[in-house]
Order: C-alpha cells, then structure tokens, then sequence
C-alpha cells in the first residue's frame, strides 16, 4: 500500500489515496498499527482520501488507537494539499466532505507550489447538548467542573468535534499528561472531548497545548486552535483574530462576522513509501 507522510505543524499524518489502493483490511485495525511509533510508521492519524457523492472528495481520519474522529483540523490541510497535488482534485478551492460537515479549503500558491492552506471551518457550535456536554441548556462559558477533586473553569465549543478550553495563568506550570486524560473522559462528555490548555498574551496572540481525545498530546489541533479563538473571544480575553502558538508552530485564526472560522497555516511533505 503506498501512503505520503504529512505533518501541520507536527501534527503528522500517513495519507493514503483510498480511491486506487485496494485496502482490505478494516479501517480502524489498520490504523491501530500503521499509526504505532515502533512496530508501524508512526502517526498522530490514518488518513483516506475516498471519492465522494456530494462534494470534490471525501476524507475519513482515524486515530491512533482506532476511533475515529469527526474532523481534524491540521489533517484537513494535508489533505488539500495531498489531493492538489496528487492530481485527485484540480480546484484550488475545494469542497471536502467529513463527518463534521463539508470543509471548503483553499490552497494558497506561489508559483504553483502549495505553500499554506486557508480553510472554512464553518460555524462553532456552541450549544452544550449539542457539543456534546451534560447539563442545563445553553452556552458553557468559564464554567466550574471537579475533575479528582480539583476546580477548572472550562468553555465548551465544538468545530464539528468537542473541545474542552481551560485558560491558565501559565502553560508551564499545568501538568498536561495528568489532566488531559482525566477531562478528555470526564462523565460531563459522552463522547469524549478534547482538551486544551490555553495562556493568554495579549489581545491577538495565545500559547496552547491540547490533549487530543484518541491521541494524547500533539504537537498542534487545527480545529483546537478554532475552538480556542471562539473561547477566548466568548469570554472576553482576545479579539476575534489572533495568533494560536503551539508547539509545532503557529496557526492564524479568525472568527469572521458571519459566523464563521477560517484556519490559515502549512502543510510538509516528509516522505513516501510502501506500507508491506
């Protein structure tokens, strides 16, 4: 099976062209093992490139240990620039069909190489049953919960998948492998939820580290990043563009008037090959 190493920021990926490739094996099993650092080719996430009915094309990711989430942020970026590229979709502005709606990215060239991708990521949700998040209808906005006897305040936004914002007065001082996991399964989330960490510069620039519901620490979360401007916006800490800082590198985000998100950062070729 041939496949494309990616990576957002170093957020990595195997990309697969699922529309040639004759994958037998279930989706989720296979990306259990291509996924693992030692004994596959080592990911943050199986990527398919499949043909779609309504849209330019279709992308399913998994994760590492076999769910599969409903978006991705940073693999929605590789994505555009592996079928660009590729030759399986000629638009620079393209329609991609997910499980979190369709995503409508648009390639940014300089002669004719893909150097970053803006992409649509429509309209937060920002209902709390519909995130998904229990408890009393509307928005969660700095809101306490106990996680092992412990207080957080959390904003919940979902960009097609959940996001679970904590603000903290310094990123180094929270201890992410302890507390990730422990809000990513929280009984408040039926389906999970990601985590974010997040330090506020100033107005137009935020540090965060996100715990990614199926993958542990990342090196960046695309949708993340979205749901961390919406949050920090809702609550009055940042405007509604800003810098998001994370430790693969930078992503520009924007909550535009009409409701929507735009995400603008890279996407890296770093190798191909044949999966035996």
């Amino acid at each position: 099976m041939k496949f494309t190493k990616m990576h957002g920021l170093g957020n990595d990926f195997i990309l697969v062209d699922a529309i040639t490739e004759q994958i037998k094996e279930d989706y989720s099993h296979l990306s259990r093992k291509i996924c693992d650092r030692h004994f596959g080719i080592g990911a943050d996430g199986l990527i398919l490139v499949l043909p779609s009915e309504k849209e330019d094309i279709k992308m399913r990711i998994f994760n590492p240990d076999g769910s599969e989430p409903e978006m991705c942020g940073n693999g929605l970026r590789c994505f555009a620039k592996f079928v660009y590229e590729k030759g399986i979709v000629s638009k620079k502005i393209m329609t991609v069909e997910t499980l979190a709606g369709t995503m409508i990215p648009e390639l940014i060239l300089d002669n004719n190489k893909v150097i970053n991708i803006k992409v649509d990521m429509g309209q937060p949700i920002l209902e709390r049953s519909l995130i998904p998040m229990l408890g009393n209808s509307g928005q969660v906005i700095e809101e306490t919960i106990i996680v092992e006897g412990k207080e957080f305040k959390v904003t919940a936004v979902s960009m097609g998948n959940p996001h679970c914002i904590i603000f903290v007065p310094d990123i180094n001082e929270i201890d992410i492998y302890k507390w990730g996991p422990l809000v990513e399964s929280h009984e408040l989330f039926p389906n999970k939820t990601n985590v974010e960490f997040v330090q506020i510069i100033n107005e137009e620039k935020v540090i965060m580290r996100v715990w990614e519901r199926g993958a542990g620490i990342t090196n960046a979360c695309g949708t993340g990043a979205c749901a961390t401007l919406v949050a920090a916006n809702l609550s009055g800490k940042t405007s509604k563009k800003a810098e998001v800082q994370l430790l693969g590198g930078s992503l520009y985000i924007e909550w535009l008037l009409n409701g929507h998100v735009l995400m603008t950062g890279s996407a890296t070729n770093v190798f191909q090959g044949e999966y035996l």
